[in-house]
């Protein structure tokens, strides 16, 4: 059952194929999964699932044990044999480690996809300062308890991972939450405990929650808006991370203005930018914000015409802008887990690409990453790019460039409809942009009154 699942997912950022066993190629592996995220070695089988014959366990433990005096220091494996019908392959634990390892040769290895790539000297210092910041979310929080933890969050959580993985017995869920990070040993609840799992983690963590303003217009071109920036809804969101998600894509996903199309039997829904290009944002805001930064918490803007969303610390580990798209590094290991099982993270390490995906894919600029010492800003914007097919493309206002877009994708438009692409335009504005693209032979208006809708010309 766990080869079967292991083999759908294939090799990857924390999966890796070993049909026989190999001292160096394993100790290359060991090396770049504990100084990632962990993950595991499988051997005897290959990608496909089929089974090598003549792997033996004494073969696989010895070939492990050369290979751990390989590693400085040496790398700590959990490892047992997965049962199948036609054999017995091994499966090697990697735990993500807090420390930096390298090999006896000097090389500094770190899991990329499906290689283990060398790392140069100024990304290893990177990979080190990240390595040494990188475990508070296992530090214990003072004063907090057992009964700070929420039992039906918890049970969610073990419902969902029961899902993703049917395989493995949970037995006991004090000894799951330990094993997971979220209890320390004496039974205190950790920082990734309480922010997954807390009944109120912000009594404990104040600047854990987020807060979302919604702005009229495009004004706010930087980090600091303006004073005299209007917005039109504030929020500040709290609760354990899974309620954050859940609540704030609830906010963004009304603001995106959905709008409602027929053609013929078929209902379709457009909105302004791919709502999962805007979840992956979010989550990764979330799961990878660095949360020992106690002053500043994550801030969503949404602008007609763009979506920011800052959140505090830098870029973890080695990752820089130039990186971001080919590798992974998590600052929070346990958390990004615990947002997997709970399936807002469909893969470990995709995030980045699939966002920059989905958006060209809907015909709107590439997301746009900024980064300092101490935030982290991904902006989308809502504009459709493309070569102007018009002379008077040139001329419009972002407004009738949306309208035209609309009219191109559902056949027409009416006032109405324009209304709810614009919701903070006064309707007298929108009505003049029409009558603009009118006038420039650009729409021509149908119907009269209630039934006036307007279509290409």
């Amino acid at each position: 059952m766990v080869l079967e699942r292991l083999t759908r997912k294939g090799a990857g950022q924390t999966i890796e194929f070993m049909p026989t066993p190999n001292v160096e190629r394993m100790a290359e592996t060991l090396v770049a999964l504990a100084n990632a995220d962990g993950g595991t070695i499988i051997v005897g089988a290959d990608a496909t699932g089929d089974l090598r014959e003549g792997v033996i366990i004494d073969e696989v433990e010895s070939t492990l044990r050369e290979a751990q005096g390989r590693c400085r220091p040496p790398v700590r494996v959990e490892w047992h044999a997965s049962e199948t019908g036609g054999g017995l392959p091994i499966l090697l634990q990697v735990p993500r480690s807090p420390d930096l390892h390298s090999l006896a040769d000097g090389r500094v290895l770190i899991r990329s996809g499906k290689a283990n790539r060398p790392l140069s000297g100024g990304e290893i210092r990177l990979l080190a300062s990240g390595k040494r910041s990188g475990e508070f979310e296992l530090e214990t929080v003072a004063g907090a308890a057992w009964d700070d933890l929420d039992p039906a969050v918890i049970a969610e959580y073990i419902q969902k991972r029961r899902e993703r993985e049917p395989h493995v017995v949970i037995d006991s869920t004090e000894r799951l939450l330990r094993e997971i990070g979220a209890l320390d040993v004496a039974g205190v609840p950790t920082v990734a405990g309480l922010l997954l799992f807390g009944r109120n983690p912000q009594a404990f963590l104040p600047k854990s929650g987020l807060t979302y303003v919604r702005f009229q217009g495009g004004a706010g071109q930087h980090d600091t808006v303006h004073p005299s920036a209007v917005y039109s809804d504030r929020q500040d969101i709290t609760g354990p991370l899974a309620t954050l998600i859940k609540e704030t894509f609830a906010i963004l996903r009304r603001d995106m203005h959905p709008v409602a199309a027929v053609n013929g039997l078929t209902r379709s829904e457009s909105l302004d930018y791919p709502e999962v290009a805007v979840r992956e944002a979010l989550v990764n805001a979330i799961a990878h914000r660095d949360y020992e930064l106690k002053g500043r918490q994550i801030e969503i803007r949404m602008f007609d015409d763009r979506l920011e969303i800052i959140s505090p610390g830098g870029l973890p580990g080695y990752i820089t802008l130039d990186n971001i798209v080919d590798e992974h590094f998590s600052r929070n290991p346990r958390i990004v887990r615990g947002l997997y099982y709970w399936k807002y993270i469909e893969e470990l390490g995709t995030g980045v690409d699939r966002m920059i995906q989905l958006m060209t894919d809907a015909g709107l600029p590439e997301p746009v990453f900024e980064a300092t010492p101490f935030s982290f800003k991904v902006t989308l914007r809502n504009s459709r790019v493309r070569a102007p097919r018009y002379d008077w493309e040139g001329e419009m206002n972002e407004r009738q460039l949306k309208a035209i877009n609309y009219v191109e994708l559902h056949k027409s438009i009416t006032n109405r409809e324009y209304r709810e692409l614009c919701p903070h335009v006064s309707a007298e504005t929108l009505r003049l942009d029409l009558a603009d693209l009118v006038e420039r032979g650009v729409l021509l208006r149908m119907g009269d009154k209630r039934g006036t809708y307007y279509i290409l010309k």
